[in-house]
């Protein structure tokens, strides 16, 4: 049986978000130095917000949404193109005076890390990505993009300049008042393990990708 994922806690419009700042230091990295803060949502989820050089008062910010992928990001899997994603989102920063990145505990769009391996087992039957979730009778795409926002607006960003193929990611940030004033894609080549998956990621969840060879 599929884990219950753990859901997003409700906020009533105009209610502050209850987010809690649980630590803070200097994250020197090969993509250059970065503050680094670790989050918790109302949901118990911890998080992690990286900021580099001044970000207070600015326009046209890179940010990068990245939710967190044990298998791609940590593990090198194929199936996925979560790791590179992730490379080429801090090797852009690396080159820029300033940029937020957001590490986010959204395993598997939401569904958590248990429920993403039956979804792996699914698709090694034949499902594409967003098959398996239906038929594991679970969300699509559980992920929630509240506390970033609310993070943004902290860090009294002006606007935004999205690193992301996904419309979803801009939409969610404008509705809670973040302006976003590009759309930077991120977009990596494909391999023979996840074509298929990313074709579904651009036929069913609208993402805005090329699939160069």
């Amino acid at each position: 049986m599929p884990f219950k994922p753990r859901g997003v806690v409700a906020r009533k419009k105009n209610q502050p978000m209850r987010i809690k700042l649980a630590s803070c230091a200097t994250l020197p990295t090969k993509y250059g130095t970065f503050k680094v803060y670790a989050f918790l949502t109302p949901d118990g989820r911890e998080h992690l917000l990286l900021v580099k050089g001044r970000v207070r008062g600015k326009r046209h910010v890179p940010v990068r949404l990245h939710s967190q992928c044990v298998t791609g990001d940590t593990l090198g899997s194929l199936k996925c193109d979560c790791g590179p994603q992730l490379q080429a989102a801090l090797k852009y920063l690396s080159r820029q005076r300033c940029g937020v990145l957001f590490y986010l505990q959204q395993e598997g769009r939401g569904i958590g890390l248990a429920n993403k391996i039956l979804a792996y087992h699914l698709q090694d039957l034949g499902l594409d990505t967003v098959d398996a979730n239906r038929a594991l009778g679970l969300p699509i795409d559980a992920r929630d993009y509240t506390a970033t926002a609310y993070l943004l607006h902290r860090l009294e960003v002006k606007s935004v300049a999205l690193l992301t193929n996904n419309p979803s990611k801009v939409k969610s940030l404008e509705e809670e008042g973040v302006a976003v004033s590009q759309r930077i894609p991120l977009e990596v080549r494909p391999n023979p393990y996840n074509r298929r998956y990313l074709k579904a990621k651009k036929r069913k969840l609208g993402h805005l990708l090329q699939l160069k060879k």
